[in-house]
């Protein structure tokens, strides 16, 4: 693959709903770019972005591939991105990385949960946008109900730079708005040919023309004047003036075709060289960790090298690689460099552009483009590369925070090792995987955006690493604490030939009023009856048995144990009979002083449009939860903010889709615990008591 200068590169992602033909249309544009000799299917599993096992087998993308084309002396840098919800940060890693996006829309379906997402992603990232409406050759593809669906959600930003040409129900072509010509498809494919514009488009096509018009002539004062004077405008000044709308934000172009026929891919990949920009005149900045000066960086070529890893691959198949956007000098392949963030050097020993799970070796990459190393050891995904006369650091990239969790164990009990390094890789690849080891709970639970995330981790270690486990319900958090006041004895006795054991304490349990802390520990011991050097073995025994308390084996908090009589004997009392002592009074005065459960309580905010609101609180009042209050937010959304025991959330991602249709979001993080009802404390004891915990 040649080199290609800053002003020559284009770095687009593809976003949209899952299963709106994303994968589809970059194979059609490589295929239009000559890249393949034939068509890939999503269904036969031999596309070049989709080339996970896990992604052949469930027929969707589950990771970011990057699929660089060249057309008409640009390379475009494709991120072929995930659109299910579950593989999120996947999407938003591609977005950090990308200049401009296309969002996909199945003409079939218009309209989606996906769309809207991929829209505020843009707008987060500050991306220029276009849309491109696939499944035109479907019988029950509607363009007019896809733009009408956007103009309804977007305004005056949507132009149509497309109308389609239909005969007997089946699209054939197109007319351009831009260039006011039709185009009519030669043999199903992504050749065509000029032809007459239909007299049926000519409203459509004047309503929007005229949109367009009005979108240049607000470019500039000039071109105001120009258009009130009821001039034309030239093709130059149309070209640039949508090119700057495009690059402001301020219109999305709404382009067609069909991915499956390679319908429509000429235009797009025309209109992607020439309405979005390269990088070179985007602006980016980091930070002189040296200096601690702002390091302008604008992708110029002429400045030291750095580069940020925008995304990792860990594949045991193809191995380690470091996705990097270079964002100013040149990159050589022969280079050394600097992990700022890690302070450390690595050794460059072959530079590449992937293409897919193709490695394509480079001798440099130049500001602005996209390209993989391999083998960095200490590199991992938002670190930033730069020469070390130069140390640059760039904001770390933001995912999304995982909420789903599962408790998980291995199913063969040699595998821990195995299973704990096969799952840091796939940490390293995913950030919005985490792994958490609940040590008072005895679990080791694992986090993700979704459940389906969670299935394909299991499927991962299984496929790729040899190794399997098992998930399920994690154990929740529980605490025990007591009610009353009760004066306890503990007598350990023991006599065995030689010396015996003998410790005798009285200890007086109460409630502490701390919940924050285990134990409270005091003596008051008149008259010498228990020896001050035996304290520490009655206050030993009462941290050991505060781990793990008497009514469900969850840990004790808030209790407070003051010693205030006992006895000893010369010779047979020691250290370790005043603790047996000690567990022994505990047992008894715990269940003795209203023994109850504490229940941790999350704080949760969910963000619905106002339609799901009544919805949302119906479910979590039988969830038990307590709705606090609820804030108006931007485009007729709500923030709904309650009180809602962390139990009741296992499975809530999954619920609160369904109810939403995939567009609510939920946060959430620990508040505070709450004694928990009767028939809660009833059914946990009932389940402790039959794992025999």
């Amino acid at each position: 693959m040649n080199v290609y200068s800053s002003e020559k590169i284009r770095n687009v992602v593809i976003l949209g709903h899952g299963g709106c033909g994303k994968t589809t249309l970059v194979e059609a544009l490589a295929h239009t770019a000559g890249v393949t000799k034939r068509l890939g299917r999503v269904e036969e599993g031999n596309t070049i972005s989709d080339y996970d096992k896990e992604e052949a087998k469930r027929l969707f993308s589950i990771s970011t591939s990057v699929v660089p084309i060249e057309w008409e002396d640009c390379k475009i840098n494709i991120l072929d991105a995930p659109g299910y919800f579950d593989f999120v940060g996947e999407t938003e890693e591609a977005a950090a990385a990308a200049d401009a996006a296309i969002i996909m829309i199945a003409a079939k379906s218009g309209i989606e949960v996906g769309t809207m997402k991929a829209w505020e992603l843009c707008e987060k990232y500050h991306l220029p946008r276009m849309f491109f409406v696939g499944d035109m050759d479907d019988d029950r593809a509607s363009f007019r109900r896809a733009v009408e669906g956007l103009r309804e959600l977007y305004g005056k930003k949507i132009a149509p730079f497309h109308i389609p040409i239909r005969e007997n129900e089946k699209f054939v072509g197109f007319v351009n708005v831009v260039k006011m010509g039709g185009r009519r498809f030669i043999n199903d494919n992504s050749e065509y040919v000029e032809c007459e514009i239909p007299d049926y488009s000519m409203p459509n096509l004047n309503e929007c023309r005229e949109a367009l018009m009005e979108a240049v002539a607000e470019t500039s004062e000039e071109l105001m004047e120009k258009y009130f004077a009821g001039e034309e405008f030239t093709q130059e000044e149309i070209s640039l003036a949508l090119r700057n709308n495009v690059k402001e934000c301020s219109i999305a172009p709404v382009l067609m075709g069909s991915g499956l026929l390679g319908q429509g891919t000429k235009m797009l990949l025309d209109c992607i060289c020439k309405y979005f920009c390269p990088p070179s005149m985007l602006s980016i900045t980091g930070t002189n960790i040296r200096t601690g000066e702002p390091f302008e960086a604008n992708y110029d070529e002429n400045l030291p090298m750095t580069a940020r890893v925008f995304k990792t691959i860990a594949d045991p198949f193809i191995g380690k690689f470091s996705l990097i956007k270079v964002c100013s000098g040149v990159l050589k392949s022969d280079a050394a460099i600097y992990n700022v963030n890690k302070d450390t050097e690595e050794k460059l020993s072959k530079l590449y552009v992937l293409r897919g799970k193709e490695q394509i070796e480079v001798p440099e990459l130049h500001a602005g483009d996209i390209g993989a190393i391999g083998k960095l050891s200490n590199t991992t995904t938002g670190d930033t590369l730069a020469v070390k006369s130069c140390p640059v650091e760039y904001e770390p990239i933001i995912v999304s925070t995982p909420y789903t969790y599962m408790r998980y164990k291995t199913k063969n009990k040699g595998d821990d090792d195995k299973v704990s390094q096969a799952l840091a890789k796939i940490m390293d690849e995913d950030l919005t995987v985490k792994v958490v080891n609940d040590k008072e709970n005895r679990q080791t639970l694992l986090y993700g955006i979704g459940s389906q995330q969670l299935e394909v981790v299991v499927s991962k270690l299984l496929n790729r690493y040899r190794v399997e486990i098992e998930l399920m319900k994690p154990k929740v958090p529980y605490r025990e604490t007591i009610r009353k006041k009760v004066r306890v004895q503990g007598k350990y006795k023991k006599q065995s030939g030689g010396h015996g054991q003998y410790g005798d304490v009285h200890i007086v349990f109460e409630p502490s009023g701390d919940l924050e802390k285990p134990y409270e520990f005091a003596e008051e011991i008149f008259g010498g009856a228990v020896p001050k050097n035996y304290f520490p073995a009655v206050e030993k025994g009462i941290a050991e048995s505060v781990q793990k308390g008497p009514l469900a084996g969850y840990p004790v908090v808030g209790l407070k144990a003051t010693l205030v009589d006992g006895s000893y004997h010369p010779v047979d009392s020691s250290e370790m009979a005043f603790k047996m002592a000690t567990i022994q009074a505990f047992k008894q005065g715990f269940m003795e002083a209203g023994p109850v459960l504490l229940e941790p309580i999350a704080s949760l905010k969910v963000v619905v449009p106002d339609r799901y609101t009544g919805d949302i609180m119906g479910d979590l009042n039988r969830r038990r939860g307590r709705v606090l209050g609820m804030n108006p937010l931007h485009n007729g959304r709500q923030e709904i903010i309650a009180d809602i025991p962390l139990s009741e959330l296992t499975g809530y991602s999954t619920d609160l889709r369904s109810m939403t249709g995939g567009i609510g979001d939920f946060a959430y993080e620990f508040n505070r615990y709450e004694q928990a009802p009767s028939d809660v404390q009833a059914k946990v004891i009932e389940e402790a008591a039959k794992s025999g915990e």
